[in-house]
C-alpha cells in the first residue's frame, strides 16, 4: 500500500504539468485563423507557447529536486493572479492558477514525504 502511494505522489504532479501545459496550448492555435501571414502566424503561436515551454523546463528542473516545481508552480500561479486581477472573470483564475495551486501542493507533499 505504501509503495502505491508513493509512486501517486511521484507521478501525479509531474503528469498534471505535462497535462496542464498541454492544456496551455490549445489557447495558442487561435492564432491561425486571423488572415495573417505565415511568418506573423509563427511568431505569434511561438509567443503563445512560452508559457508551455517554461512549464516543459519546470517538469525538467523538478524531476528529482520537487521543491522546486513547488515554488515555481505557486510563484506563477501568484503571478499570474497579479498580472490577470480584473481584467477576466473569476472563473478564469480557476482554470489557470488554480491547477497550479494544486499541482504546487502535490510537488510540496511528494518533496516532504521523500525527505
Amino acid at each position: 500500500m505504501m509503495s502505491s502511494f508513493r509512486d501517486f505522489l511521484l507521478w501525479t504532479p509531474r503528469l498534471l504539468l505535462i497535462v496542464f501545459a498541454l492544456f496551455l496550448v490549445l489557447f495558442s492555435f487561435d492564432v491561425f485563423g486571423e488572415g495573417k501571414s505565415t511568418a506573423e502566424i509563427a511568431i505569434d503561436f511561438a509567443k503563445h507557447n512560452v508559457p508551455s515551454m517554461v512549464l516543459g523546463l519546470v517538469v525538467f528542473a523538478a524531476w528529482r529536486r520537487e521543491w522546486i516545481g513547488a515554488l515555481v508552480c505557486l510563484v506563477l500561479a501568484v503571478i499570474y493572479i497579479a498580472w490577470a486581477w480584473g481584467r477576466f472573470p473569476l472563473s478564469v483564475y480557476f482554470v489557470i492558477a488554480g491547477p497550479l495551486f494544486l499541482i504546487a501542493a502535490m510537488y510540496a507533499v511528494n518533496w516532504q514525504f521523500r525527505k
